[in-house]
């Protein structure tokens, strides 16, 4: 039984964490109850789950440290937990700087966004590799630890899943669909909460050659910056997480069009609505976002780096 036992929980934790929706806490804490009656060796269990994690963690490493933003555009627009997008982790990240990433794994939605964030941050490997295990260890230890605490009643629940047989097996399965479309469900939704005119990269084009022109937001995280140096010429720097603040600065009589470098224009929307609800009327998102200002050949502005350093992560070991 325990090489089986062993082989499910790797592959649980492994598929867990590259983002496949399989969630292993169940696995960890029905293992911690076996290992608490001798059933499972518990060393070897706990170097099983942290050793899935960790190459998990390092794929989704080496892939940000490749391909930069577009891996946590890509994260984001696979995710169940859209409120959770990559503006969001970015400024944690820049708040906390590498200590997110020993608490990531308990945050839904930023357990897959931390380590491609790092990749692209170029956080040194060995530093990376430390604090991906300690935070594998801190995760696995707090479900087995549960499942040692359980350990009654899920020796109790055990042998009567196996009278029920496929009856069992059905009722996990249905459980498992159920809560793939609610997640998908609330991703409509709120998306759907988003939903409002954007403006094409071609009428904004258009606009600026008016007097007076509009104002132009980049409501992008300073990390976010980091990764892609570019913006549109003239625009003011308000991060969606900052945004509240900066209300005030907006003129009310002018058109105010806001741009990020997200899925959907998340983060733009979301700072439209938060301008709309203050009494703006000429406000609209750019569509596509910066994205989509770049492909069409418009002009771009370099941003210096000293702009950005110092509001982004020393992540230096």
């Amino acid at each position: 039984m325990a090489p089986f036992g062993l082989g499910l929980v790797f592959f649980n934790v492994l598929l867990d964490q590259l983002g496949v929706p399989v969630p292993a806490i169940p696995t960890l804490v029905v293992a911690g109850a076996l290992a608490a009656g001798g059933r499972l060796p518990l060393l070897t269990l706990i170097g099983v789950a942290v050793l899935a994690s960790f190459i998990a963690d390092c794929s989704w490493y080496f892939a940000g440290r490749r391909y930069g933003g577009g891996v946590m555009k890509l994260v984001c627009r696979i995710s169940l937990t859209p409120d959770i997008c990559v503006g969001q982790a970015q400024a944690s990240f820049e708040r906390h700087g590498a200590k997110l990433i020993l608490v990531a794994k308990f945050i839904p939605g930023v357990s897959m966004i931390t380590p491609p964030l790092a990749g692209a941050m170029h956080m040194p490997m060995g530093r990376f590799a430390a604090l991906s295990v300690a935070s594998a260890l801190l995760w696995v230890g707090a479900a087995l630890l549960g499942g040692v605490l359980l350990r009654e009643e899920v020796e109790w629940v055990l042998p009567h899943l196996g009278e029920v047989g496929k009856a069992a097996l059905v009722v996990l399965s249905f459980g498992f669909a159920a809560y793939i479309a609610y997640k998908w469900w609330q991703r409509r939704r709120y998306y759907s909460a988003l939903d409002m005119a954007r403006i094409t990269v071609a009428e904004l084009y258009e606009l600026m050659q008016c007097d007076p022109p509009p104002v132009i937001v980049d409501v992008r995280s300073s990390t976010a910056e980091s990764l892609e140096r570019k913006r549109i010429p003239g625009s003011l720097h308000f991060p969606l997480q900052e945004f509240p603040r900066h209300i005030g600065k907006l003129p009310r009589e002018r058109e105010i069009v806001l741009y990020c470098s997200c899925p959907h224009e998340a983060s733009a929307a979301q700072a439209a609505l938060l301008l709309m609800s203050s009494g703006f009327r000429r406000v609209r998102p750019l569509g596509g976002g910066l994205d989509a200002w770049i492909a069409a050949g418009y002009a771009i502005e370099e941003i210096p780096a000293s702009e950005f350093r110092a509001n982004t992560p020393a992540l230096a070991a």
